[in-house]
């Protein structure tokens, strides 16, 4: 652990000790977990099963512990955690790499909860390049100004709203200099609070609504039609969401200047451009063309009655979550460089 002069926490991996998973009888199961998407259950060796699922479909399922936590010579005894053993992916390639998953939504046995940190902040790198999480205030004056939007809360629950997830009010969306025509309530979550839209750092990707997810490829696709090849193969969607996919050639040095996208919330815009906008698909080549497919999906397909902003389109952007004063922040920063003035990269 490592603490800068305001007292907030750059997070490192902490250590802790084994103990046997907690019993369907104990509080932590039957009074701590109300909050969960998928109620727990009972194993047949009467512990406490949990089944979490997260925003692009993607799921782990275990059993849940209580143990003590150490960070650097602190330590936080009673944290709850799960010890999972089985789990569904959209992107197996991503999560083969991944050993553990920290929880850090709204919900009560999420770690940032438990920690009770009123405010946190991350940044994440393109490529293999180190990022940052942070704990507490982020006061560097190489950090420039954030805009901030507020964050969306109900107080009665609905089928379709995730009420620990991080929502805010997407507004509209902008290709270059055009707006895509839709009135704002299509943005909207209706009576059954399907169609929130949630900032989510655990899904790679950024998934829209069908009829937006349609007017955004339609007016991209429109002013792309110059410069970029469609793959042309209707059968082919990559990770089940993502069905606009084109050719490029292998000999070309880079992507073509490509019209950015900027997602209007309420109150700011977070621009995705260049590289961010096309995703090259890993081992898949056509003649002597690589596969490069929108990095904007369809929740329709994916089976998700959300708008869903991934990490791949925060990448290189400061991103804070105010839980004290209801709002996320972000402003551009280039990642590796922040973890470098932290003191964090090698």
């Amino acid at each position: 652990m490592q603490e800068d002069p305001d007292s907030s926490v750059l997070f490192q991996p902490p250590a802790l000790d084994f103990l046997p998973p907690d019993p369907c009888s104990s509080p932590t199961c039957t009074t701590r977990t109300r909050d969960f998407t998928v109620p727990v259950s009972c194993d047949s060796r009467k512990l406490c099963h949990a089944i979490l699922s997260y925003a692009d479909a993607s799921s782990v399922e275990g059993n849940l512990a209580t143990d003590s936590f150490r960070f650097g010579n602190s330590g936080l005894p009673g944290m709850v955690f799960g010890c999972m053993d089985s789990g569904m992916s959209s992107n197996p390639d991503e999560d083969s790499r991944t050993t553990g998953l920290i929880g850090m939504n709204r919900g009560s046995l999420s770690f940032v909860s438990q920690m009770g940190f009123p405010q946190f902040s991350y940044c994440i790198s393109g490529r293999d390049s180190s990022g940052v999480l942070l704990f507490g205030e982020a006061n560097f004056p190489w950090l420039r100004p954030l805009n901030y939007t507020p964050l969306i809360q109900i107080s009665t629950p609905l089928p379709y709203f995730d009420r620990v997830a991080y929502t805010v009010q997407l507004e509209g969306i902008r290709v270059s200099g055009t707006v895509l025509p839709l009135p704002k309530s299509v943005f909207e979550p209706d009576h059954t609070g399907a169609g929130q839209t949630m900032v989510d750092s655990g899904t790679q990707f950024t998934f829209l609504l069908g009829p937006v997810y349609t007017a955004l490829k339609n007016e991209f696709l429109r002013q792309t039609k110059a410069i970029l090849r469609p793959l042309g193969d209707p059968n082919f969607v990559f990770q089940g969401a993502m069905d606009l996919c084109f050719r490029v050639e292998l000999s070309r040095a880079g992507l073509p200047a490509l019209p950015s996208v900027n997602l209007m919330f309420r109150g700011v815009e977070m621009s995705v451009s260049g590289e961010k906008l096309l995703y090259r698909v890993p081992g898949m080549t056509r003649g002597s063309d690589a596969v490069h497919c929108f990095t904007f999906g369809n929740s329709d397909l994916l089976g998700v009655e959300a708008y869903v902003i991934g990490h791949h389109h925060q990448q290189n952007m400061w991103m804070e979550f105010d839980l004290a004063k209801s709002r996320v922040g972000l402003a551009e920063v280039r990642c590796d460089l922040a973890s470098q003035r932290l003191g964090l990269a090698p």
